[in-house]
């Protein structure tokens, strides 16, 4: 026999959003008594409880966490499924949401879905790109539906495909001298002022793959959102920042800045296109992931 149902995800997750019965009643539309009877009698069916109280606080118990961790998993996959339904009902095919950690990429993406919007014409985009986003969650929780990302993480859920090599280098003024370097090495940015995303350092190539190895780092990080601002400053000479080669190149038509290579050999990194296991024969994701694999997207 079945006991648990939607409606125990939904009170317990809102319970915890509210902070008490009597809120998370009013969030979902119910009377206090319909919400408390509907948890007291899941506890009575399955002999465990829920919550217990300190002071005037409503904590979960070890099960009603547990029970807590489901709902935020399977929430989510009830209200996408549901748009779906609904999508499917209006003649539409769905909507294709795209997490990036791979700041940027932005440009690189636009080459893509112009043309994948012309082939899907009833597929609709969005694109989440914050600084503090934790896309491979979710990814994970079926909140976005493809990552784009330098660093996929080996889950048995999930599958990465790569789409381009791009390699990072070490972006210059025109009056820097190192702009006539052909490399430079981790101990040559002891005394630079470092503009980069507003992210942790173990997500900065710059800091992964060329400073933190060898136990070096720059004299001043300053955090910057905008990538052309961040172009601004270093071609008048304020700093040096750290981007793909083939996007310096692009701003390198509009701005006096110059590529250096970080290190003799360089640094050489992937891009990655990561999907639920699951959506692997959806056609509108499959779709995208071979128009980002085609040679003539390819940076």
């Amino acid at each position: 026999m079945t006991y648990l149902e939607r409606i125990h995800l939904e009170i317990i997750l809102a319970v915890e959003k509210e902070g008490s019965m009597t809120a998370a009643a009013e969030s979902l539309h119910l009377t206090q008594s319909a919400l408390s009877h509907s948890i007291r009698k899941l506890e009575d069916q399955l002999g465990v409880k829920l919550w217990q109280r300190k002071g005037r606080q409503l904590l979960p118990t070890q099960a009603g966490q547990h029970l807590l961790k489901t709902a935020k998993r399977q929430i989510p996959q009830f209200i996408r499924t549901e748009n779906q339904l609904i999508q499917f009902s209006r003649g539409e095919r769905g909507l294709l949401r795209i997490g990036m950690e791979c700041h940027p990429c932005y440009q690189w993406l636009q080459t893509i879905t112009n043309s994948y919007l012309q082939d899907w014409p009833s597929v609709d985009l969005d694109v989440i790109q914050r600084f503090k986003f934790a896309a491979m969650e979710a990814l994970l929780a079926h909140e976005i539906d493809i990552i784009v990302t330098p660093d996929p993480v080996r889950k048995k859920q999930l599958t990465f495909v790569p789409v381009f090599d791009y390699e990072p280098v070490l972006v210059v003024g025109a009056d820097h001298p190192y702009k006539d370097y052909d490399y430079v090495e981790p101990k040559d940015l002891s005394e630079e002022t470092l503009f980069t995303y507003p992210v942790c350092s173990d997500r900065l190539d710059i800091f992964s793959n060329f400073l933190t190895p060898v136990g070096r780092t720059v004299k001043i990080q300053k955090l910057i959102e905008t990538t052309e601002i961040m172009i601004q400053m270093v071609a008048c000479g304020r700093g040096v920042t750290a981007l793909p080669r083939w996007l310096v190149d692009e701003f390198a038509e509009s701005y006096d800045i110059f590529p250096v290579k970080l290190g003799k050999e360089g640094v050489q990194k992937q891009i990655y296109l990561g999907i639920r296991e699951e959506d692997a024969d959806v056609d509108y994701i499959q779709a995208f992931l071979n128009q980002a694999q085609s040679p003539s997207v390819v940076t």
